[in-house]
């Protein structure tokens, strides 16, 4: 098999924001700027994001907060509690400026996308977008250029690993030496290559970039699958991954949080499951979806091998598909009462809402009883709209009362000791300045 470079292909840009929670952290507290930060997971557990600083005084990532107590005491490292929300709205604010840039653009990821480039677009270009990013959200971001998703992402990771020469900036299809840089480059640096994929690569005798660019498409494909093959077309300049403008189908959401402390009494999860229920059944109204399964589980924590482990899970179809929070919340509640055992410490409950099918284009079968418009679904919209204008997911406005009070369930709620303002979402919590 012969693969040739097509040099005419269209060019991508992939753009991924610089130690993004930190980032944010950072725009709305200046003091932050030069000095070790970290942000954590769920319930003040682990480290998911770190600033240069905080790397450099070699803090891995996904560390867990009490093994690096040491570190962050002797060297005022700031930590946060994850925010989510202010996370989100400064993502959807990067990610505004892109669309207005570029033809065509596929969010990867909360701080990652991929852009399609019109053929005028340089490396200037992408340094003046990079400024105005800057300039508009406060988040610095780096810029790697190529005709393919997989080269595009190794353009950013040079552009990262070296900003001291490439300002953040690189563009590998006017670079004078590609070869050499693929030649100092593990395979390991390429998009989806794991550890054990780059075993497996090693055992042919691949084990740099330029390697295995330059592999037999036969060998990898023997070793690697198809999987492999599309990876080595990529790296050889054949789009095999196109720009997906438009979000894939979901088909299922899962809404589930570790109790910030251990529960027992069943109570108590029928308060944290509802809370789950109503961010699942918002969640899938937003995408105009409707849930046609439902399935509900507990979790005891794994890491306590001294106590008694309970993981059960259970599910039931629908009778109609739905997206009303109420009908979702009590069948919620009688999957729950069908698994809970009582004698175990929980850490987690859960629901998954699956099957989804669209609001609009749901067909019934012949045998289905008619399912009329639901009054419950226009109320749950109404709430979802003043929820969004006027409140947040931490504190949303309006709740029901089986979702339990700000006093109740101090128990089951996630720990965040150290969460941020939500500066952008919450009128209540805008920043202040003073002149």
């Amino acid at each position: 098999m012969n693969l040739e470079r097509n040099p005419s292909a269209s060019r991508l840009a992939l753009v991924d924001c610089n130690n993004f929670f930190c980032s944010c952290e950072r725009v709305f507290d200046p003091s932050l700027m030069g000095k070790p930060v970290v942000v954590l997971s769920n319930n003040d557990g682990c480290i998911i994001s770190r600033s240069e600083e905080a790397k450099a005084l070699g803090i891995p990532m996904g560390a867990p907060l009490h093994q690096q107590q040491e570190v962050i005491r002797k060297h005022g490292v700031r930590v946060f509690s994850s925010n989510y929300t202010l996370y989100g709205d400064m993502s959807a604010r990067v990610m505004s400026i892109l669309r207005d840039a570029v033809p065509a653009i596929e969010v990867y990821s909360i701080d990652e996308a991929f852009l399609e480039l019109p053929p005028s677009f340089d490396e200037e270009a992408a340094r003046e977008l990079r400024a105005k990013i800057l300039q508009w959200t406060g988040i610095p971001v780096c810029i790697g250029i190529a005709g393919t998703k997989l080269l595009a992402k190794f353009a950013n990771r040079h552009a990262k690993k070296n900003k001291e020469i490439t300002d953040g900036v690189f563009d590998l299809t006017t670079y004078w030496d590609p070869d050499g840089l693929m030649a100092d480059a593990p395979c390991e640096a390429l998009w989806g290559v794991a550890k054990n994929t780059a075993r497996t690569l090693s055992k042919i005798g691949i084990r740099t970039v330029l390697e295995f660019q330059r592999a037999d498409p036969t060998a990898v494909r023997k070793s690697l699958g198809v999987v492999g093959e599309r990876l080595l077309r990529e790296l050889n300049g054949i789009s095999c991954m196109e720009l997906e403008e438009m979000p894939p189908s979901r088909k299922g959401v899962i809404a589930s949080r570790s109790f910030g402390s251990p529960v027992e009494e069943i109570v108590d999860l029928e308060e944290a499951l509802a809370n789950h229920v109503s961010r699942a059944a918002e969640k899938i109204r937003r995408f105009a979806l409707l849930a046609t399964h439902i399935e509900v589980f507990l979790q005891t924590n794994r890491f306590r091998k001294d106590l008694p482990q309970y993981y059960p899970i259970r599910g039931v179809t629908l009778p109609a598909p739905t997206a009303s929070t109420s009908e979702l919340m009590a069948t919620a509640r009688q999957l729950l009462h069908s698994i809970y055992r009582s004698g175990y410490r929980y850490k987690k409950t859960g629901v998954m809402l699956a099957h989804l099918v669209s609001e609009e284009e749901y067909q019934p079968s012949l045998f289905d009883a008619p399912t009329p418009k639901s009054k419950r679904l226009d109320i749950d919209k109404i709430v979802d709209e003043i929820n969004r204008r006027m409140g947040d997911n931490r504190t949303p406005v309006i709740t029901r009362a089986a979702m339990g009070t700000e006093s109740s369930g101090k128990g089951w709620k996630m720990r965040a000791e150290r969460h941020s303002p939500n500066y952008t979402t919450n009128w209540q919590e805008l920043p202040v300045v003073k002149a």
